[in-house]
């Protein structure tokens, strides 16, 4: 007799490997926009590109260079909605597929014109995807790995423009069209990976509970907490979401544009003032024309895509070291320290220009590589980062969508001005941009508060918005019954709180840069400072034993 064949259990991703599957699959996304940004600083340069475009001038050429940025700009406000409506994954997968419509146009491009309007299209997906992928990567993971996680994510972006500077050079070895076609093929290609992986990856958790599938973003936390349904961090973590969801949806907080503004002007500005500064501190001179500035430096040819290639290698390692920093020393010394080296760079990069010495080509490209290593290390993850983890749950999606938008739009403000600039004010273009380094230098310092560690539902009391006492009164006052199947179950008080300091003993210069570059930041995490706390609301008793030893807090509900 056979034994019956029962059908094997479908085996899914789930904790640790789950979260990383994403967060490779959210920098596929980042990757793609990265190349796009990249490919074409090589391709301008190429015989075959300017015979086949008619000896394109300064204007044509940033035309078709930064036009994507009016594409991108025009939907990345639009993405803030239509990721509130179709979800995250959505988002995802329409960016990646009007993404792939827009590099085929390129592709079989006929002239200045489809290349153009190829161009558009594809800023239309960059658009969207650029909104929504820190947004689903924030939402997805745990704040003691946030940062790290949104700056691994960010890697991926400048992979992504490495590969697309290194395609230019080896393609430009074809003696014909295929030298600047095969580049603009290849990133259909990653465009259609992009779409069919979107069906793989869970929904943003965060925006399950946002829209009362409650069953579903408790299963997705489960999964990201290793599989179990009953797992105390995961609980914990449901019902911290759930009881902001409502405690937004009691107080009749909307969701508009106009009240984002009122209730969050503060964070909407620093937001948009991130993504600001990350494009007036330079970075797209380099990104969209360094083999130009490279020539202007005294390479030529083929050796400017070179010269241009490595610096592109350097750049990618740089955004390595915040991976391990930005949750160890937070957003704020990153952003300063930055700051600062690429003021230095940049007048370097000027006055070798301006001297025109026999070393002035070895010297810039120090100049500009220690330019870009500063910025990938510090300009170029964190405004990513920080604008989904300040805004709120009710309008992440649209708060984000601003800060993208200022992005794009000072994107294409740098890419277009460039080129006229390299011919009108020569080397000063890089003494003005120093400048701008500068002014970012002292925003961060006075403006911008501490956000490591901070879980998302509490960065209220970061901006001085809710104070420890009336974070732990909406916990607490939190109705259980709009969770029926979580009441008399066990919460972690705080799940994620930051790590404290390995120690207490400091020397001189280290207390020192500690001073300069402390937190500006009103939040602590929530504590209890006895072992037995009674709280009265609303006709409830709590009872809450802390275990000092474990660090959590075993939360009782009783009746009167």
């Amino acid at each position: 007799m056979v034994a019956p064949a029962y059908p094997k259990p479908r085996r899914r991703l789930v904790g640790p490997p789950l979260l990383y599957a994403i967060s490779i699959f959210a920098s596929l996304g980042v990757f793609l926009f990265g190349y796009d940004q990249g490919v074409m600083s090589g391709i301008i340069t190429g015989p075959h590109f300017i015979n086949y475009f008619g000896t394109p001038g300064p204007i044509e050429i940033g035309t078709m260079v930064s036009v994507l940025e009016i594409g991108a700009f025009v939907t990345s406000v639009a993405a803030g909605r239509v990721g509130d409506i179709i979800g995250r994954k959505g988002t995802l997968f329409l960016g990646s597929v009007v993404f792939t419509i827009g590099g085929t146009i390129q592709t079989f491009s006929a002239g200045f014109t489809s290349m153009v309007i190829g161009r558009i299209v594809s800023g239309f997906g960059v658009g969207l995807l650029s909104t929504i992928v820190p947004i689903y990567q924030s939402e997805i993971s745990p704040p003691t790995h946030r940062g790290a996680l949104a700056c691994a994510e960010f890697t991926g972006n400048v992979f992504g423009y490495a590969f697309s500077v290194w395609t230019d050079y080896f393609c430009s070895f074809f003696n014909s069209d295929t030298s600047w076609r095969l580049p603009l093929f290849l990133q259909c290609v990653i465009g259609a990976l992009l779409a069919a992986g979107s069906f793989l990856m869970p929904e943003s958790p965060r925006w399950l509970i946002d829209s009362d599938k409650d069953e579903e973003g408790l299963r997705v936390l489960a999964d990201l907490h290793g599989g179990d349904l009953n797992h105390p961090a995961a609980k914990a973590e449901f019902r911290e979401i759930k009881e902001k969801v409502i405690f937004e949806r009691d107080h009749g907080e909307g969701r508009s544009y106009v009240v984002m503004w009122k209730l969050y002007k503060r964070r909407v500005l620093l937001a948009m003032s991130s993504q600001a500064f990350a494009q007036l501190n330079g970075i797209n001179v380099i990104s969209y024309y360094a083999p130009r500035v490279f020539e202007q430096a005294g390479w030529i040819g083929r050796e400017a895509i070179l010269m241009t290639g490595v610096n592109a290698l350097i750049y990618v390692f740089s955004t390595i070291p915040p991976w391990y920093l930005v949750d160890r020393w937070g957003r704020r010394p990153i952003l300063l320290s930055g700051a600062g080296v690429m003021t230095l760079a940049l007048g370097s990069t000027g006055l070798w220009i301006f001297l025109d010495l026999p070393n002035t080509p070895k010297a810039v490209v120090v100049s500009v590589i220690i330019y870009n290593a500063a910025f990938g290390y510090s300009w170029g993850p964190i405004p990513w980062l920080y604008p989904p983890e300040i805004m709120p749950l009710t309008v992440r999606a649209k708060g984000v969508s601003l800060s993208t938008c200022t992005n794009w739009a000072f994107n294409y403000l740098v890419g277009a001005a460039t080129p006229w600039l390299q011919d009108v004010i020569h080397w000063r273009l890089y003494f003005m941009h120093a400048f701008f380094c500068m002014c970012s230098f002292m925003l961060v310092y006075f403006f911008y508060p501490e956000t490591k560690g901070v879980p998302l539902e509490d960065m209220d009391a970061v901006f001085g918005e809710g104070s420890n006492k009336m974070l732990t009164e909406r916990r607490a006052s939190f109705d259980h019954e709009h969770i029926p199947f979580m009441s008399n179950t066990q919460r972690t008080l705080d799940t994620y709180p930051p790590k404290p300091s390995p120690s207490t003993v400091r020397s001189a210069p280290r207390r020192l840069l500690g001073r300069f570059f402390r937190p500006r930041s009103p939040y602590h995490p929530v504590e209890n400072d006895e072992n037995e706390e009674l709280m009265a609301l609303n006709g409830e008793v709590i009872d809450v034993h802390v275990d000092k030893s474990q660090e959590t807090s075993h939360v009782d509900w009783t009746r009167d």
